[in-house]
């Protein structure tokens, strides 16, 4: 084996392995826990209903300093699951956001 050819494998193997990384990352959750509870939720009207999609509601997003509403938004159907919007928990006095998401 030529050092072009170590080369090449060391580069496929560093770029798979930040690959592996970035996609654990992406899947992963972090909870940012915050002393403020959330506004009540604004009533936003349902919009009418569109095949191959599911309306997610809007919900509060903590910007780092106050809660932001963010509008609801349709998201693509995913058949065998039910979508879950986003929601704050409640742990112990703190809060944290849990992202809309689907489940079987």
């Amino acid at each position: 084996m030529t050092w072009k050819h170590i080369l090449a494998a060391m580069c496929l193997a560093v770029a798979t392995g930040a690959g592996m990384i970035s996609n654990a990352q992406a899947r992963g959750e972090v909870a940012v826990y915050i002393g403020t509870p959330p506004p009540p939720p604004r009533v936003e009207p349902l919009p009418p209903p569109r095949s191959g999609w599911v309306w997610a509601p809007g919900y509060w997003h903590w910007n780092g300093y106050r809660h932001v509403w963010v509008r609801g938004h349709w998201v693509h159907e995913r058949r065998g699951y039910h979508y879950v919007p986003g929601h704050w928990v409640e742990r112990h006095g703190r809060w944290y956001f849990r992202s809309g998401h689907w489940e079987r």
